[in-house]
């Protein structure tokens, strides 16, 4: 059987040194195999003839049968065009070419019967097909050829020749050079047991079905191979950490929870926070050590839950530590724990960068003797110098700003690695989390404490910017405080960044009254930080802003969000922005500012925002509109994987089939060693390894 992975693509008939370069360029196609899995986006029925009586502007893509009666040629220089006149008898039809004329001159002869495939427009009044596929009728077999296959190509490669019909062409040649049946990658209970196609089929079929049944018989076993093995990939490797790492174990439910639990508690906790209170008691009673992501939306109660988790430590003669991604996070942790607790005899410190070295001596003993209960910390808390006398709990605020490296240095600082309690206010669609924190228990806290009342979103356009102005300053003169948020993407968008300053000199002029602060990217950590406290403490009143303060510290006060530019944002974003207000007991209010000319997505996202709260329900909104992204960067066990079929917002129960599919395999075969399985593991590793090929030593 040829070896399609090793099988450099240079070699394919058809390809050669200078399309191999393009092709690994432009696609990623390196390999025979690479190529076998480079799967169509569409497929257009070829097997009807359309009469050209029946045509209108209004098909996509059509097949006649006919021949061609006369040519023209008609313009001058870049308007030059040739136009064929062609019949079947029932009427007229233009095709219709700008470039290639020379070619198409010799190529194509009247009263000759021709297959022409194309899409019909309107022009001046007469149906014409512009750059259309003629073939000679005499050399297709029409009911053969059934849904001919599209493929995504770039610009550069068309200029090579390698469009659409080119890699069809290549695929059709690879094919070719299969005389064996594909080899089976998956176990042949499952196949038979879920009523699977064979692997070698469902890869012919998804280059060249015959009709849409067959079609999606192989796009439904190739979407259950990938999602299956990236279940399989996750659910071995949480398996085997959890066999691996014994974890400190909670049993009791101590003196310091429990005080607090009925003295200190700021309102009677949520059924969420309660369900979820429950989770992690039971994770941290088990001798195995936790792994659990906590979502919840902004003002969820995330904070609260986390310190009944640290208080489970403290009962239990452990140390816990919270990380914070910014410095000004950190101290409000700070100041919001030891708010919570009081007179409690438990003992919480800081450790950010700004911490000072006289202060870090004797902060460091306390840790390395356990006189610190709990360590409220950034980044600094990693460094190798930084030792605890026994760490129980690690509680990660805001995850993806922590990478798996850093992360593992929390697990070095034990002998047994701590709990791990992973926290986000990035609600994460539920097949996203299965995929990317798939090895994670979930919590989900999904109500919002009594008291918060939802934020009133509007969208208006520009034009109504003076009555969105006398709005703010009659919030200002109650008390209140406003952001005002420009769309800085990328901190090197000099254009963006004037945006902001221009914004900022406007909103100076019209708020003269009023003190404001300014917070963009470019800004050293301490002017950052500098101008966030000023906002916070209330000297100033207006905030003029880039996304910095997506995820930043809390200000009850505020109850306007301005998003300016809010079409450059995605749903995701926009609901974090719209989660800096709305902390308070106050009603807040978010105002999306756009332009007038929006397209048909745009206004998707603004009417979902203005009639959702639920960060989960926008979310999985945001996954359907803008799709998975770089799901692999943000992969927290450093498993890679590529969707070449599936898709996450779309195949949702196929994927939770298939994750009890790949659970049962686990269970079943926790060693990997049954011989039932052995293709399954085999597979598994290969994929792993693909990634590694080092395509300069293969010829």
């Amino acid at each position: 059987m040829l070896d399609t992975a090793t099988r450099n693509i240079k070699f394919l008939p058809g390809v050669g040194e200078q399309r191999a370069s393009i092709l690994g360029g432009e696609l990623n196609i390196r390999s025979l195999y690479d190529l076998l899995y480079y799967f169509p986006y569409k497929y257009i029925d070829r097997s009807r003839i359309y009469k050209v009586n029946e045509l209108g502007g209004h098909l996509q893509h059509v097949q006649l049968l006919g021949e061609i009666r006369s040519f023209e040629e008609l313009g001058e220089g870049a308007g030059r065009r040739l136009v064929a006149h062609f019949t079947d008898g029932t009427a007229f039809v233009d095709l219709v070419w700008f470039k290639g004329i020379k070619y198409v001159k010799n190529r194509l002869k009247v009263a000759t019967q021709y297959v022409v495939f194309g899409k019909p427009s309107m022009f001046n009044g007469r149906v014409n097909i512009a750059h259309p596929d003629v073939d000679d009728a005499s050399t297709l077999q029409l009911s053969s050829m059934g849904l001919q296959p599209y493929y995504n190509t770039t610009e550069k490669m068309k200029r090579h020749g390698l469009n659409s019909n080119a890699m069809a062409k290549l695929v059709h040649n690879l094919f070719g050079l299969l005389t064996a049946e594909i080899p089976e990658t998956l176990s042949d209970d499952i196949i038979r047991k879920h009523g699977l196609m064979s692997l070698d089929d469902a890869l012919r079929i998804i280059h060249f079905p015959k009709n849409t049944k067959e079609l999606q018989l192989a796009q439904y076993r190739l979407k259950f191979e990938e999602l299956f093995y990236i279940q399989l990939n996750i659910l071995q490797y949480a398996r085997d950490r959890q066999m691996r790492y014994l974890g400190h174990r909670f049993a009791k439910v101590g003196d310091m929870f429990n005080r607090f639990y009925h003295e200190n508690l700021p309102f009677e906790l949520t059924g969420a926070q309660k369900r979820v209170v429950r989770e992690i008691r039971a994770d941290v009673n088990s001798n195995r050590q936790m792994n659990r992501l906590l979502q919840g939306d902004v003002g969820s109660g995330k904070t609260l839950v986390a310190l009944l988790s640290m208080l489970l430590a403290k009962d239990n003669g452990y140390q816990a530590c919270i990380l914070a991604p910014t410095e000004i996070l950190a101290e409000q942790h700070f100041a919001t724990i030891r708010r919570m607790l009081g007179d409690l005899p438990v003992r919480v410190e800081l450790l950010t960068g700004s911490t000072r070295q006289k202060e870090r001596t004797p902060l460091f003993e306390a840790l390395a003797d356990g006189g610190v209960d709990i360590l409220v910390g950034t980044h600094a808390v990693l460094e190798d110098n930084v030792l605890f006398y026994n760490l129980g709990l690690v509680v990660i605020d805001e995850q993806h700003r922590f990478g798996v490296v850093q992360r593992a240095k929390m697990w070095a600082k034990n002998n047994i690695p701590p709990h791990i309690l992973v926290m986000t206010a990035t609600p994460i669609p539920r097949t996203l989390a299965m995929t990317l924190y798939g090895d994670l228990e979930v919590s989900v806290i999904d109500e919002l404490p009594p008291g918060r009342k939802p934020i009133t979103t509007t969208h208006i356009f520009r034009n109504r910017a003076d009555s969105m102005y006398s709005f703010i300053r009659k919030q200002l003169q109650e008390g209140r405080q406003a952001y005002v948020v420009y769309p800085l993407i990328s901190e090197s968008e000099k254009l963006d960044l004037k945006n902001l300053e221009d914004g900022y000199k406007q909103l100076c002029n019209i708020f003269c009254d009023y003190r404001l602060s300014k917070l963009h990217g470019k800004m050293k950590p301490k002017e950052k930080d500098e101008e966030m406290r000023r906002f916070a403490s209330g000297e100033t009143q207006l905030l003029v802003s880039t996304t910095v303060i997506e995820v930043g510290v809390d200000v009850p006060n505020a109850s306007v969000m301005v998003i300016e530019n809010a079409e450059r944002f995605g749903l995701s974003q926009l609901h974090q922005l719209r989660g800096r207000v709305g902390r308070g007991a106050s009603q807040s209010y978010c105002i999306l500012v756009t332009g007038n000319k929006l397209s048909e997505e745009t206004r998707k996202r603004m009417e979902i925002m203005t009639t959702s709260n639920d960060g989960f329900e926008i979310a999985e909104a945001d996954l359907k509109l803008r799709g998975p992204g770089d799901m692999e960067g943000t992969q927290q066990s450093g498993i890679a994987f590529d969707l070449k079929i599936a898709n996450l917002a779309r195949d949702e129960q196929l994927l939770q089939y298939v994750r009890e599919v790949a659970r049962e395999v686990v269970n079943a075969d926790p060693e990997r060693n049954l011989p039932q399985y052995k293709v399954l593991w085999e597979r598994l590793r290969t994929i792993k390894n693909m990634k590694n090929w080092n395509w300069g030593a293969i010829s």
